[in-house]
């Protein structure tokens, strides 16, 4: 069972996240880098990773950005968007095609890599 600090700690993350989430992904004014906000996202994961029992269906690592804008429908993709995750080092790379690989039912696939433009992602028909 996690201790006091570790739970206070969870909670602080979260309403950190919540808060710069509704600042990136609704009033399109982020107050911190990339760089930043991963770090924090991180450090809830591992929090929760250590401490399952404290995963909520709220939790910023347990969905992206915000609530959609007014006007768009949901929609379903032909194909899911695999490429969406990060990597910052060697082994979450790994863990990530591992994960494709699962998904694909197969290891032999080709990768294509580009540099990463945030803010928005697009499936193209």
């Amino acid at each position: 069972m996690a201790n006091r600090n570790v739970i206070d700690r969870l909670h602080s993350l979260k309403a950190e996240l919540n808060r710069h989430n509704y600042l990136y992904f609704v009033a399109d004014s982020p107050e911190i880098g990339d760089a930043e906000y991963d770090a924090l996202l991180r450090e809830l994961r591992g929090i929760e990773e250590e401490h399952p029992e404290l995963v909520t269906p709220d939790s910023p690592t347990q969905r992206v950005g915000a609530e959609p804008a007014e006007g768009f429908t949901e929609v379903q993709h032909p194909r899911p968007m695999l490429s969406l995750p990060n990597a910052f080092d060697d082994k979450e790379f790994l863990a990530w095609n591992e994960r494709v690989a699962g998904l694909l039912e197969r290891d032999d696939f080709d990768l294509v890599c580009e540099l990463k433009y945030d803010g928005l992602a697009v499936a193209l028909t």
